[in-house]
C-alpha cells in the first residue's frame, strides 16, 4: 500500500472513493532550512502589488539565500500546492538578482505555506478531462508580455497545471487569451494520448476545453471567423485550434470568470477571491487525516515493542 513517493504522502478513503496527495511534511523541513519560523501565517501566497526588477546588485548570500528559498517552494508549487503556483513564475524571475523585497516576497510565501502545511490535492470523482485556460493580458508593466495558464482536471482531480508568462507580446485581450488555450489544448491532447495508452477509457473522448473569453471561443468555434492580426504565430494557433474542434478533439465552452479554475494561476488575488480558488481546485485541509494517520503509526509501533 503506496503511502510516501518522493516527499509526498498519500492518504486514501475508499469508501468515499477519495485519495489526498500532501506535503506537509516536506514543507516543516523547507520552512526550518529556509528561514525562522517566527511571525503570523498570511492568508494568500503573494501580495497584489507587482514585482519589479532589483535597481541595484544583490549580495553573493543574498542571491544564495533567494534561490535556496525558491528552489525549496517550486517542488511543492509543482507537485500538489498549485494555490502557490504564480507567486512561485513571479518570484523566479529574479534569481539572479533579488531584493530585499524579493526576498521578503519570497519568506511571505513560506509562511503561507506554512500556515497551510496540512492542505492536500484532493482525487477522485466524475469520469471526465476537463482543461480550463486563461490569460492576464499585458500584466506584466516592464516588457508588456501577458500571463497565461491552464488547470487540467482528470476524475474530479487536479492532475496538471502551468502558470507562466508569454513568450512575445500580444496585442489584444483575444490575442493573448488563444495563445494560453493553444498552450492548454496541446497539454490536453497530449494527456488524452497518454490515457489512450495506458488503456485508460473516457466516457467522452472529446476533450472538454474552458475559457472566459467570448471573442475567443467565436474565432474557434464559428463557421467563419477572422482574427485581424500582424503576429503571424497568433494566427498559427488561432488556425490550429479550429481545426481540433472542426475535427472534435476538442470542444471549448464558456465558463465565467469566477469559475475560471485558472484564475489564480494568472494574477495574485485578494483573500476572498484566492480562498475560492483554492476551493474549486479542491485543495483541501486534511489535518484531521494526518492526526489519525500519525497516531495510528505510534500505536503500531507501541505494539511492535
Amino acid at each position: 500500500l503506496l503511502q510516501w513517493f518522493l516527499r509526498i504522502e498519500v492518504i486514501r478513503d475508499r469508501k468515499k472513493r477519495l485519495a489526498w496527495l500532501s506535503q506537509s511534511e516536506y514543507i516543516n523541513k523547507l520552512a526550518n532550512l529556509v528561514f525562522k519560523k517566527d511571525g503570523p501565517s498570511p492568508e494568500i501566497p503573494m501580495k497584489q502589488k507587482e514585482l519589479l526588477p532589483n535597481s541595484g546588485k544583490a549580495t553573493h548570500s543574498s542571491i544564495n539565500l533567494y534561490q535556496r528559498r525558491i528552489g525549496s517552494i517550486t517542488y511543492a508549487a509543482t507537485i500538489t500546492r498549485l494555490d502557490i503556483a504564480f507567486a512561485t513564475s513571479r518570484l523566479s524571475r529574479f534569481n539572479q538578482n533579488p531584493s530585499d523585497e524579493h526576498l521578503e516576497a519570497a519568506e511571505h510565501l513560506i509562511r503561507y505555506l506554512l500556515g497551510t502545511k496540512t492542505y492536500a490535492l484532493q482525487l477522485g470523482g466524475e469520469d471526465t478531462l476537463d482543461t480550463w485556460s486563461d490569460a492576464s493580458f499585458g500584466d506584466n508593466t516592464i516588457d508588456r508580455r501577458s500571463s497565461q495558464a491552464y488547470v487540467m482536471k482528470l476524475f474530479g482531480g487536479v492532475v496538471g497545471w502551468r502558470a507562466n508568462k508569454q513568450d512575445t507580446v500580444t496585442t489584444s485581450t483575444t490575442e493573448a487569451e488563444l495563445l494560453s488555450l493553444a498552450q492548454a489544448a496541446k497539454e490536453a491532447l497530449f494527456v488524452s494520448r497518454l490515457l489512450t495508452e495506458l488503456g485508460v477509457t473516457l466516457d467522452n473522448p472529446q476533450l472538454n476545453m474552458w475559457c472566459d473569453n467570448q471573442q475567443t471561443i467565436r474565432l474557434v468555434n464559428a463557421d467563419i471567423a477572422k482574427l485581424q492580426t500582424k503576429l503571424r504565430h497568433v494566427d498559427i494557433h488561432n488556425h490550429w485550434l479550429r481545426e481540433a474542434a472542426s475535427r472534435q478533439q476538442i470542444r471549448v465552452d464558456y465558463t465565467p470568470t469566477k469559475s475560471m479554475l485558472a484564475d489564480g494561476l494568472t494574477k495574485a488575488l485578494p483573500a476572498d477571491g484566492f480562498r475560492r480558488f483554492r476551493e474549486q481546485v479542491k485543495l483541501v485541509d486534511i489535518a484531521d487525516q494526518l492526526q489519525a494517520r500519525k497516531a495510528k503509526e505510534l500505536t503500531e509501533e507501541d505494539f511492535e515493542l
